[in-house]
């Protein structure tokens, strides 16, 4: 049975950003997921890196109220820029990390420059096209990106010279919740810090922001390139664990993906992202397995129930239910 302390906990845990008991449980979790699930490491790696991918978007568009339907644009940017480093320049991989996550950043402050001159539908539609436009410029560039082949053929050293990248995905998935674990740290600061909470701000009301001296498009325009690093770090960790990019990494289906996993999880509270990504990910590996042809219906089906009954998010649900708990 649960009591009224610990519900107590967890919905102080909802409601505010610091770190508590449920970040603990997280990191518990994933430490026993490698003990007790070392079968499936290869599938828990790819949930940290799309938990990665879901923090990011998170933060533009449930923090900055930015609404895209590109994201996989900094995703596919951070895989071939890592990927290209390791083949050209280097196979060290925490510095590849950052040329993924330099060369997203650089993608999101650019192409911000023309999203955030715009809102909904119009906004939604362009950054579209730069995810749709630089997916067209991968495939033409194919005697440096491989085109449909996938870019591969290049290999990534130890992680700090140690820790050699194994077959059976034991130094991947340490690596990927490593990063994880710091993305996260950031994100609590990041949206505690006056940039996120001005950010929030503007989400709510611009005008007002704008009325009170804020440079709103300046605040936005930082925030997306952030968000853009961040997805660009999903993107690299997900090049050098695979030792592959594909086409896909830029594709609709991608950007497609992480915002239905924010939609299950909830935006605005980061630990939407964890759960949608969990969901989403288990969901799909399990309905593929039962029925490789009709799986998504699995998905679909699940959407529609968490937007007709959750509209916050499952996140959203627990921070409810702890929260009546705790008062009574």
């Amino acid at each position: 049975m649960t009591t009224p302390s610990l519900n107590s906990s967890v919905a102080r845990a909802f409601s505010r950003h610091r770190y508590n008991l449920l970040d603990l449980v997280l990191l518990g979790a994933a430490v026993a997921t490698f003990f007790l699930a070392d079968l499936y490491l290869a599938l828990a790696t790819a949930v940290l890196i799309m938990i990665v991918f879901a923090l990011s978007l998170d933060i533009a568009q449930g923090y900055g109220g930015i609404e895209t339907l590109g994201h996989a644009a900094f995703f596919g940017t951070g895989a071939y820029a890592a990927g290209l480093y390791a083949m050209h320049v280097s196979s060290e991989p925490i510095s590849g990390l950052f040329v993924g996550m330099a060369a997203a950043a650089v993608v999101g402050l650019l192409s911000g420059l023309a999203v955030l001159r715009t809102a909904g539908l119009t906004q939604i539609m362009l950054t579209l096209v730069c995810a749709t436009l630089l997916l067209e410029l991968a495939n033409v560039a194919k005697p440096l990106t491989m085109g449909d082949d996938g870019l591969t053929g290049y290999s990534v050293a130890p992680v700090l010279g140690l820790f050699q990248f194994d077959i059976e995905g034991r130094t991947a998935y340490w690596y990927a919740l490593a990063v994880l674990v710091l993305v996260y740290a950031f994100c609590k600061f990041l949206v505690s810090s006056p940039l996120g909470l001005t950010a929030q701000g503007v989400r709510e009301n611009p005008t007002r922001m704008a009325l009170l001296g804020v440079p709103v498009r300046r605040r936005l325009l930082t925030l997306y390139a952030i968000s853009a690093a961040l997805g660009g770090a999903a993107g690299a960790l997900s090049a050098q664990v695979n030792n592959i990019v594909g086409l896909d990494s830029l594709g609709f289906t991608m950007s497609a993906n992480v915002l239905v996993m924010l939609a299950l999880g909830g935006t605005g509270r980061l630990y939407g992202a964890f759960l949608g990504a969990i969901v989403f990910m288990l969901l799909a590996d399990r309905a593929a397995a039962l029925d490789p042809t009709n799986w998504l219906a699995a998905l679909g089906v699940l959407l529609i129930v968490v937007v007709r009954f959750a509209p916050t998010g499952l996140s959203g649900c627990l921070a409810r239910w702890t929260n009546k708990e705790g008062t009574q």
